[in-house]
This record gives C-alpha cells, sequence and structure tokens, in this order.
C-alpha cells in the first residue's frame, strides 16, 4: 500500500477519524499537524472535521553524524524525551545532547513564531486533540509531542498517521487512540510509501494554514 500524496493520505485518514467518531463525535475537535510533512496530511482533516488546524513544533535530536536518525526530540520548554534503547546501542547519556538541546529548542521557538504569525497557541483544555504527521518511524517525535498535550489536559487525545512501524506504534502508549491505516512488516522511511514525498517549505506551510484558516 502506497500514498499518492500527503493530500490522499490525508484524505484516507480523514474517512478513518469519522468512522471511528460515528455515535459520540469528537469534542470541539482540534487538528495540530507536525511540521513540514504532517501539515498537508492534518489540512486535510481539519476540512472534513471542520475543525481549526494548528502546528505543534516538535524538533528531533539526532544521532552524531546521522541528523536524520532521531534518537530525542524537544517541544516548547518541556524536558527533552529520549529514546533510552538508542542512548544505549549508541554508548552514550542524555547530558552529551545538551548542545544539540538547546539548538533545537531555539529552532522550536523560531518556528512557532514564524507558522503562528502572532497567533497565540491554541487552547488545549476539554477538547479533543488530534495530532498528526504524514508517518511514524521510531516514534521519538511524536511520543515527545504527546507528552506535552497531554500537560494541556485535553478530553481526549489521538494519534493520527497514515503509516507507521511496529516499534513507532507500540510506543504511543501516551494517546488515548492511535489510527494508522498501514503497518508494513518491513519498514524503512516514511517516504518509501508514498509515490510523491516531495519537501515542503516554510512558505507552503504557511500557506497552507492560511487556506484552512479562510476556508473557516
Amino acid at each position: 500500500m502506497r500514498f499518492q500524496s500527503r493530500r490522499q493520505a490525508g484524505q484516507d485518514l480523514a474517512a478513518a477519524l469519522l468512522r471511528r467518531a460515528e455515535g459520540g463525535g469528537y469534542v470541539d475537535p482540534l487538528v495540530l499537524a507536525l511540521p513540514r510533512g504532517g501539515v498537508p496530511v492534518a489540512a486535510e482533516i481539519a476540512h472534513a472535521l471542520r475543525a481549526p488546524l494548528d502546528v505543534l513544533v516538535v524538533r528531533k535530536i539526532g544521532a552524531p553524524g546521522q541528523p536524520e536518525a532521531g534518537v530525542g526530540a524537544v517541544v516548547g520548554e518541556d524536558p527533552p524525551v529520549f529514546d533510552q534503547e538508542a542512548l544505549a546501542l549508541l554508548d552514550m547519556t542524555e547530558y552529551q545532547f545538551t548542545q544539540a538541546v538547546a539548538q533545537q529548542r531555539a529552532e522550536v521557538h523560531r518556528l512557532e513564531s514564524l507558522y503562528r504569525e502572532g497567533r497565540p497557541a491554541p487552547r488545549l483544555r476539554d477538547r479533543t486533540v488530534i495530532l498528526v504527521d504524514d508517518g511514524l518511524a521510531t516514534g521519538v517525535t511524536a511520543r515527545a509531542a504527546l507528552l506535552h498535550l497531554r500537560r494541556g489536559s485535553p478530553a481526549q487525545l489521538v494519534l493520527a498517521i497514515p503509516v507507521c512501524s511496529g516499534l513507532g506504534v507500540v510506543r504511543q502508549h501516551e494517546a488515548d487512540d492511535v489510527i494508522c491505516l498501514h503497518q508494513p512488516e518491513h519498514f524503512y522511511a516514511v517516504g518509501e510509501w508514498y509515490v510523491d514525498f516531495g519537501q515542503l517549505s516554510d512558505r507552503e506551510v504557511i500557506e497552507t494554514l492560511r487556506s484552512v484558516q479562510a476556508r473557516a
């Protein structure tokens, strides 16, 4: 199973969310995307649920010499979240990433300001918060996001992703519900499950957010 694009993946996820909500619905839903790749996926969900869309900026902390191999993640002013198994394999400790954490935290704040364009962070309390990304590999970024969102006391916390590794889903016990459309037996990278997996620019993220807000 491969998705044609992030947009198609978002439409398929939206249909799954609507089926899951039959009878009860979602209380005051809020859709939060992990930028950049999660934004076009989440935009389709927000449109289908007639819900507002915003972003939650989380930055990956990469392994030395392998920045795409996430060993941890940071969001806001929360303590960083690390994959302890990955640290053990690298024979490293959290304290060896102090500088990397500081750099990524500064980037979190910069991107929040860029994407939100002066808007305050959305209210989470007593709402159904749906966290969306375009895929899940190790899950450390999503886990940091879920821990952060839980502190906001949502009524329900849902993780919605088109494709994920088995390891990624197992670690999402912080969510009340996890919707993953495709969990392949052999998983190398998120991009292999999309026909079109082009990189998104910051401008595209901002324009997508503006478009959804204008529709709302």
